[in-house]
C-alpha cells in the first residue's frame, strides 16, 4: 500500500521576498555610505595624480643636476628650461661662487623643478656644491 504524501500549507500565508520596509531601510542606508565611498575614492585618485607628478618632478630633477656636474665646473649665472616640447616641467639653475676663507673654488648648484597640479604651481629643489679640481687652492698660512 501506497501512502499518500502529505502536503502541508502554511496557514500564515508567508512568501518570500523582501518587503517595501526593507528596501526602503536599505536604500536609506546606501545613501548615507556612498558618498563617503566616492569622496573617498576621489581623494585616493587625487593623491595618486600628486604622488606621481612629484616622484616625475624628483627624476627629472636629479636628471638635470646631473647633467651640470658632468659638464665640470659651471660657470656662475642663471639658466632655465623645459624638459622637451609641451611639457608641464620646467627647471631653472643658479650657479653661485661660495665666499668662505675655508675653501676656495667652490660654487653652489641649485636646481628647481616646477610644474602645475590642478591650477597650483608646485616646485622641488635640490642643492650641491662643487670644487674646481683644476685650479690649485692656495696654503693656509702662506
Amino acid at each position: 500500500m501506497f501512502m499518500k504524501p502529505q502536503i502541508k500549507h502554511s496557514i500564515s500565508g508567508e512568501k518570500n521576498g523582501f518587503t517595501l520596509v526593507e528596501i526602503l531601510v536599505t536604500l536609506a542606508i546606501l545613501a548615507a555610505i556612498l558618498p563617503a565611498l566616492l569622496h573617498a575614492f576621489t581623494s585616493a585618485a587625487r593623491n595618486q595624480a600628486l604622488s606621481d607628478n612629484t616622484t616625475t618632478a624628483l627624476y627629472l630633477l636629479k636628471f638635470r643636476m646631473a647633467e651640470i656636474e658632468m659638464g665640470g665646473y659651471p660657470d656662475v649665472g642663471d639658466d632655465m628650461g623645459e624638459f622637451g616640447n609641451n611639457t608641464r616641467y620646467r627647471w631653472s639653475s643658479t650657479v653661485e661662487d661660495i665666499e668662505s676663507e675655508e675653501v676656495e673654488n667652490v660654487r653652489r648648484i641649485q636646481v628647481t623643478v616646477t610644474w602645475q597640479h590642478r591650477d597650483r604651481e608646485r616646485s622641488m629643489s635640490m642643492n650641491t656644491y662643487v670644487a674646481d679640481r683644476q685650479k690649485p687652492q692656495t696654503q693656509q698660512g702662506q
